[in-house]
């Protein structure tokens, strides 16, 4: 699949952390309760580690009890979805639209007004406050 922004393997691994590589690119899952973002209150928006792109804001977040950050609707246009037939289930994987980077997973079993659960790997964000 063809993204607005492409890099070279060795690319990513010079601009992201060994554990950014290992989720937005490799597919991984930081532990559980493991990212500090997962308590994060503050109004603001949580945008892509891998290109920057603006993904869920404050206002959509909740807790979820799973020890990962989720939110119940990204912003428009903001990701994409894949089937991921791993570990002999399947599951609707989530991934930034702009650069292609893994973020984590989506499930119906969220609050309204979606009843979606975006589960979406702390390391796989940066955050930004409103000022």
């Amino acid at each position: 699949m063809k993204y607005p922004i492409e890099k070279t393997d060795e690319e990513w691994r010079r601009s992201l952390t060994p554990q950014q590589y290992a989720v937005l690119r490799g597919h991984g899952t930081e532990a559980p309760g493991s990212c500090a973002l997962l308590q994060e209150k503050r109004a603001g928006t949580f945008s892509c580690a891998g290109c920057g792109q603006a993904l869920f804001a404050t206002g959509r977040k909740f807790e979820s009890g799973t020890g990962w950050p989720s939110f119940f609707a990204p912003l428009e246009g903001s990701i994409g979805t894949t089937a991921d037939r791993s570990y002999g289930m399947t599951r609707t994987e989530v991934h930034c639209s702009r650069c292609g980077g893994h973020l984590g997973h989506v499930f119906e079993d969220g609050p309204p007004p979606t009843g979606l659960r975006y589960c979406i790997n702390g390391v796989a964000l940066n955050f930004e406050p409103t000022s």
